[in-house]
């Protein structure tokens, strides 16, 4: 199970509670569940039952429901009604087949160039805009105000360029002001938003390294957990970030993922002598679903993912 499945199995829960008069209605369409706070218990969270207002006892009746789902290994309640979750082990195998096979959730959407030229809030709101339309949000008007830019966005666009001046616009909260400066330029590991690009660019250039070996990805179980986790939580960062209308969530995601493909790449090909295995094309299939993942991401930013920097 990946945490978007599990949000999924949340509002089931739910729903078979109302129907069966454990919980009061209605029930919500869709449950947030996020990465549980420093210090908390489980893996991940939600305050679905504290929200209906059932609290403590709605959380036990819903725990009792969700511990007996696959892919769930502990379910616990703590303060007054939150859900908190331990999920069973990833299948690597499953997850990169997963990645492949939804497109919806985890593909590449082209990038929008009108969200380049604009002003600060119309960058903030397109890449709010896109985010919600892939996770099912109907359309809106208008939305919360975001801090200007300080000097004119023209400038902005002409000394950073324009992905590193989006990525500036839409890592910080709305409410905060973007910061500009030399360190945008770096072509090193301490610029974030060259380090994406850069991972992402990684993941292409192992593909064509790979071909020249003569072999192609293809899904099998990989030791890669940190990986593994932060593709997992790609669904829930993108749900979060639509329901919050917070791309800087997305933004850190990605960077988590970026640094988590960029400690694994080394393990991809084969080395010297060594031949081309089924564990070396289970490696690659999964740096190409990390690569997807990132280019994905950049593109509901606004900023494109070029295939070698």
């Amino acid at each position: 199970m990946i945490p978007a499945d599990l949000s999924r199995a949340v509002v089931h829960a739910v729903r078979r509670a109302v129907e069966a008069g454990e919980l009061d209605g209605p029930a919500p369409g869709r449950v947030v569940v996020e990465r549980t706070r420093p210090g908390g218990v489980g893996e991940y969270a939600s305050p679905v039952a504290l929200k209906m207002g059932r609290g403590t006892e709605g959380a036990l009746v819903l725990a009792g429901a969700l511990a007996r789902e696959p892919g769930i290994a502990t379910v616990d309640v703590t303060g007054p009604g939150f859900l908190n979750f331990t999920l069973a082990p990833l299948s690597a195998t499953e997850l990169v087949r997963d990645v492949r096979e939804r497109p919806e959730r985890y593909g590449c959407a082209p990038a929008r160039s009108e969200a380049v030229g604009g002003s600060r809030e119309q960058v903030v709101r397109a890449a709010v805009a896109r985010i919600r339309e892939g996770q099912g949000f109907p359309p809106e008007e208008g939305g919360a105000r975001v801090a200007p830019v300080a000097r004119r966005d023209g400038d902005v666009l002409a000394r950073y360029g324009a992905g590193a001046a989006v990525w500036a616009m839409v890592v910080v909260p709305g409410r905060e002001t973007p910061a500009f400066g030399d360190g945008l330029l770096v072509q090193g590991e301490e610029n974030e938003v060259f380090r994406v690009r850069y991972a992402h660019a990684r993941a292409r250039a192992l593909t064509r390294n790979a071909a020249d070996l003569g072999f192609r990805a293809e899904p099998g179980d990989v030791d890669a957990p940190a990986l593994l986790r932060a593709l997992a939580d790609h669904p829930l960062a993108l749900e979060a970030a639509a329901h919050h209308r917070a791309p800087e969530r997305l933004a850190r995601h990605l960077v988590a993922v970026a640094d988590a493909l960029l400690d694994f790449q080394h393990q991809v090909l084969p080395l010297g002598d060594e031949k081309p295995s089924a564990a070396h094309r289970a490696r690659l299939a999964l740096a190409e679903a990390a690569g997807a993942v990132l280019a994905g991401g950049l593109a509901l930013l606004g900023i494109d993912a070029p295939d070698s920097l």
